[in-house]
């Protein structure tokens, strides 16, 4: 640490833009440099770390496990200064250039990236936009860095992570135009045991809160399989006879393909949907712009309720 006095801060922005491109060529255009330049940089940053930061695999270059280690604490560190020196929340967003990646179910780009992606054009079109679907695997991917923020059904458990519920969604049932359920009265031992049901879940679960509910009246439905998103089951149900789930915001999704959604004939829980992010991006002028446009492009119309 005997350096640290002259160590140039300047390459903790180079690194926090090399970490998020993971590409010399791509943290070069965003820096405004030339890829010789960002190189040498490259270069500095390792000999500071003591760390090679990023290695080639493939065509692609991938951080090294010391890089990701410290990727959060680097992201929070530019994002105080950006804060510090920034002037102020009435800052011009037009002339922002940050790229920021959205944690969260492949439904919410299919139903909501569209209009996201068209304020950004308006709004700030310096700002890019990534979406990343939800793992299988649970990881702290707001702690770490990975993610800016995460919207959908928030269940993590990081003390320092901020959460705000935005609404309360439900559940309809979705099936191929033409199904046999959708004649005739539905009653819950039809919707239980007339068709087989295809599950969503991104762990590969075949049981879940419907379950519950109708196993509280006796009944048992027969589960045949699942799939990681909402879209992919959209497909599926598509093609067959088989019963799936999609939330109110997914029926337009539903209908462009031609599916036919339904009210469950029985109360189920409802589902909270919010958004999630680290405390150090508070201050943060871009990033309150980004949760203040899922706040409002997440709650769907009154009609998309009904």
């Amino acid at each position: 640490m005997t350096q640290s006095a002259g160590l140039d801060l300047n390459l903790l922005l180079a690194l926090d833009v090399l970490l998020e491109e993971q590409s010399v060529q791509g943290a070069a255009r965003r820096l405004h440099l030339s890829e010789p330049a960002m190189s040498r940089t490259l270069g500095r940053i390792r000999k500071a770390l003591g760390d090679p930061v990023l290695v080639r695999a493939g065509r692609r270059m991938v951080p090294t496990p010391h890089a990701l280690a410290v990727r959060a604490e680097v992201s929070a560190v530019v994002e105080r200064a950006r804060a510090l020196f920034a002037p102020g929340r009435d800052a011009d967003l037009r002339t922002v250039t940050r790229t920021f990646t959205i944690l969260g179910h492949d439904a919410i780009a299919a139903t909501q990236g569209a209009a996201l992606f068209a304020r950004a054009a308006r709004e700030a079109p310096g700002i890019r936009l990534r979406f990343l679907s939800e793992s299988h695997v649970d990881a702290p991917f707001l702690r770490q860095g990975t993610a800016d923020l995460e919207i959908g059904v928030i269940d993590t458990t990081a003390p320092e992570v901020h959460v705000e519920m935005v609404y309360e969604e439900r559940m309809l049932g979705v099936v191929r135009a033409g199904h046999p359920l959708l004649t005739g009265e539905l009653t819950p031992e039809r919707f239980a045991g007339e068709a087989g049901h295809l599950i969503v879940s991104r762990r590969g679960r075949h049981h879940g809160p419907i379950d519950d509910a109708l196993a509280e009246r006796g009944l048992k439905r027969e589960v045949v399989g699942s799939v990681g998103t909402y879209p992919a089951s959209l497909f599926v149900l598509r093609e067959t006879d088989l019963i799936g789930l999609v939330t109110s915001y997914g029926r337009s999704m539903a209908a462009t393909l031609g599916l036919v959604t339904f009210e469950i004939p029985f109360r189920l829980p409802p589902v909270k949907v919010g958004i999630a992010w680290h405390p150090r991006h508070d201050a943060d002028p871009a990033h309150a712009w980004l949760r203040g446009c899922a706040r409002e492009l997440m709650i769907p119309e009154p009609a998309a309720r009904r």
